[in-house]
């Protein structure tokens, strides 16, 4: 069959298949259980990648012998030291990537305990309102390349399907993508470490991202946040140095909700374009996400980290 329908299949190592094929048995494995979905075909030059067991490759400092390739150089050491799992080798950017698993004994390296808490109100005018009052605003890679982006993807549309020009014009469209993506996670990834670092209580919000992203005119903003990116860091970047993530139930009016009295707002005034607001029991003044913010901190119960 591979050499009648999929020629190309011959060109690389016999080990990507193999372990392509156990992979799809997990996969139905985890479908039959309830836990994911059908596994779905992939297609040839769309996000191509492969994997290898700890058996097929081998590490030597900074380079990595592949089969059929042989010794490939690393632009660095492996950073973590234990027993090798697997690696999976992609190409993102016209970049090759290889992502090296590593069974690691012991994953948690605490962090100096900091005695404070914070609550966390993602928005997006600005990204992250504390509940101490400092607001941080994301970069919005995409909002800022999006004529640029629109433009290459015109150029791609405009070339002749398997012509060399559209392999170029491709090319410029990936690396576009790639620079956004990389904008976005080292930014999320910096501010993350950060906010784990300074605080030994994080509390945010139960978004329903999924369901905010069927908005039209929002979901481009949302996506070029990474609500559900930002979170993730959090969790895990906890679990690693010893603090604790909680959340506040999806329906709690944190924002209409007095953080001072907790006179609860009627919906009719208190639209998404009011974003200040006078308490109209205890006459106190509220910018309206920090004090969402200031609720979150003090009505978050749901623990998310180990």
């Amino acid at each position: 069959m591979k050499r009648q329908q999929f020629p190309f299949m011959l060109e690389v190592t016999k080990c990507s298949p193999q372990l392509a094929i156990i992979q799809l048995g997990d996969a139905f494995k985890r479908f039959f259980k309830g836990e994911s979905k059908y596994p779905q075909f992939r297609k040839k030059g769309v996000n191509d990648r492969f994997s290898l067991s700890n058996d097929q490759f081998r590490i030597d400092g900074k380079r990595i012998k592949i089969p059929n390739l042989g010794w490939v150089k690393m632009r660095e050491n492996l950073r973590l030291q234990g027993k090798i799992l697997s690696a999976k080798i992609f190409k993102q950017g016209e970049k090759w990537f290889v992502s090296v698993a590593v069974e690691l004994q012991n994953i948690i390296k605490p962090q100096p305990k900091t005695d404070k808490q914070v609550g966390i109100d993602l928005g997006i005018t600005d990204l992250a309102t504390l509940s101490n009052g400092e607001k941080i605003q994301a970069p919005k890679p995409l909002k800022a390349k999006l004529n640029k982006l629109k433009r290459l993807s015109k150029s791609l549309s405009r070339k002749q399907k398997g012509s060399k020009n559209r392999e170029k014009a491709k090319t410029k469209l990936s690396r576009l993508h790639f620079k956004i993506s990389n904008i976005r996670k080292d930014f999320l990834h910096k501010l993350t470490t950060s906010l784990v670092k300074s605080y030994d209580v994080i509390c945010l919000e139960n978004l329903n991202v999924k369901g905010m992203v069927k908005n039209r005119k929002l979901s481009r903003a949302i996506n070029d946040l990474g609500f559900y990116e930002f979170k993730r860091q959090l969790i895990y970047k906890a679990n690693q140095w010893g603090k604790i993530i909680k959340e506040v139930d999806r329906f709690y009016p944190s924002s209409k909700t007095c953080s001072c009295c907790g006179f609860i707002m009627d919906k009719a005034n208190l639209t998404l374009a009011v974003r200040y607001w006078t308490c109209p029991n205890c006459k106190t003044s509220h910018d309206r996400d920090v004090n969402a913010s200031i609720n979150i901190l003090n009505h978050a119960t749901k623990v998310l980290t180990i």
